[in-house]
């Protein structure tokens, strides 16, 4: 993936959640760029609270799991944040450092959730439909945020040139 983003020629920044994970992805991305990785909070992974480090087999077993599956505008997690207010976060997160660079090109480093978060957002697709969108470990999407609006270039990339991800 470093080499891809790499191949670009262009990055002006590598922004990456705080959490561990987050950052050794964004560590070869950094160095095969020339920059250092930029941590920013606004890029966590949702907060799941009491149900963080629980087994998924178990959570699955929950009443609550169809709800956070099929409805997870109306569920916050016990003691953790809602999906609407990580999407919120993700985006708010987004357009910042959109702003900050504006016209240019930047990796943000994040995790499958606040990913497909944003990219239900900018697809203008209602956060109860976001598990329907597929993010795997590493792999790349790109939106473009443009005056009218943000472009969605591609979800779930795992192979290939990004060269051609540019608006039409």
């Amino acid at each position: 993936m470093a080499e891809r983003i790499a191949a670009l020629k262009k990055i002006d920044a590598v922004y990456a959640s705080p959490l561990e994970r987050a950052r050794e992805t964004a560590a070869p991305i950094a160095r095969a760029t020339g920059h250092r990785v930029a941590i920013d909070k606004g890029l966590l992974e949702c907060d799941f609270g009491d149900w963080t480090g629980a087994e998924l087999k178990k959570l699955m077993k929950l009443p609550e799991w169809t709800t956070v599956q099929r409805s997870p505008s109306t569920f916050r997690f016990p003691s953790g944040e809602s999906f609407t207010e990580m999407q919120t976060r993700m985006v708010s997160a987004l357009d910042r450092l959109c702003a900050k660079h504006r016209g240019g090109t930047i990796v943000c480093v994040s995790h499958a959730d606040p990913i497909k978060a944003a990219v239900a957002h900018a697809m203008g697709t209602h956060i109860d439909l976001f598990q329907r969108i597929v993010i795997s470990t590493c792999s790349v999407s790109a939106i473009a945020y443009t005056s009218g609006g943000p472009i969605v270039l591609t979800v779930n990339s795992t192979g290939g040139s990004l060269a051609e991800l540019r608006p039409s």
